[in-house]
């Protein structure tokens, strides 16, 4: 069967689819120190000694779960995704800036590699109300930084949303959603994951430039990202807006085409929407949020005028 390449306006085409531990690691904000304790007769915990500027004369301790092996912890606390969370908490708008609270211990219970760097890291902080004594819900599952892409085609008169269908294990469902995917490195390119994402699962390819950031509009305050579910996991996603025009053949060959990267146990489906129906079809929270920030901001006067 022949393989299909469309070119489309605006830029737009479809295409076919282990020894002792010991490390330091230092920073204007935060010393940390990592041993493993010496073993009689079976293996004492892996620990860490971690100092933070708001509580310099209580030292935080982090541990390893049982059953934890000795890299796996390596990798956790010389990971992005722990360092982020230490630095979040110590931001302007962190759980320690104004000296109330009080983060006494963290015990790493899981790490999944994705290839060499870690993708998700599950963790359990206990953090205290000092005034009260009392300790905060402090459970983590943290992924980091995501994108998603709000893709708007208009054709006769008509508009409408791409969609990718997926299996989602966790949901124990097959859910619409929108293109989105993790940012895959530690360089904060949240605009070329955004186009690769799309790529890898709908087959369109966008240009950067045709790219508007809807959370770029939200206040500075909310470091123009959205947490999905902030009560369990630290997530925050960048949202991003294609709008073009295509002829009503696209919209068809679109439908239903099969995505995804195959040997990475992606199994999508690209689904297309009228625009009017999307606020009612999925469950989607990323589609939803996708929807008030491009219903506010047009309402508002704030996206670029089209061409």
């Amino acid at each position: 069967m022949s393989q299909l390449f469309y070119t489309l306006p605006k830029r737009l085409t479809v295409s076919p689819s282990p020894p002792l531990l010991h490390f330091n690691y230092r920073s204007s904000r935060t010393r940390l120190v990592c041993s493993k304790m010496p073993t009689e007769s079976s293996p004492s915990p892996l620990t860490h000694s971690i100092t933070i500027p708001s509580q310099l004369s209580q030292p935080v301790h982090v541990v390893a779960a049982p059953g934890l092996s000795e890299s796996d912890f390596r990798c956790a606390v010389e990971s992005t995704l722990f360092k982020q969370w230490l630095k979040n908490l110590q931001s302007e708008t962190g759980i320690l800036a104004n000296g109330d609270m009080l983060l006494k211990q963290v015990l790493i219970q899981g790490v999944d590699m994705f290839g060499k760097r870690i993708g998700f890291l599950k963790f359990k902080a206990d953090i205290f109300c000092k005034e009260t004594g009392q300790k905060v819900p402090g459970i983590v599952f943290a992924r980091g930084p995501a994108v998603a892409v709000l893709i708007l085609l208009d054709s006769e008169g008509e508009t409408y949303a791409i969609l990718t269908e997926q299996v989602r294990v966790p949901t124990g469902r097959v859910i619409l959603e929108l293109p989105a995917g993790m940012l895959d490195d530690d360089k904060g390119d949240f605009v070329g994951t955004a186009v690769r994402e799309v790529e890898e699962e709908t087959g369109i390819q966008l240009k950067l430039e045709d790219m508007i950031d809807l959370t770029a509009f939200l206040y500075p305050s909310t470091g123009c990202k959205f947490f999905p579910s902030a009560g369990g996991c630290d997530e925050e996603i960048s949202l991003f807006l294609y709008r073009g025009r295509v002829d009503k053949e696209i919209i068809m060959q679109l439908q239903g085409k099969e995505t995804g990267l195959r040997d990475h146990g992606e199994l999508i489906k690209v689904r297309v929407v009228p625009y009017r129906e999307l606020w009612r079809t999925t469950p989607d929270a990323k589609v939803l949020t996708a929807i008030a920030l491009y219903e506010m901001a047009s309402k508002e006067e704030l996206l670029p005028s089209r061409t």
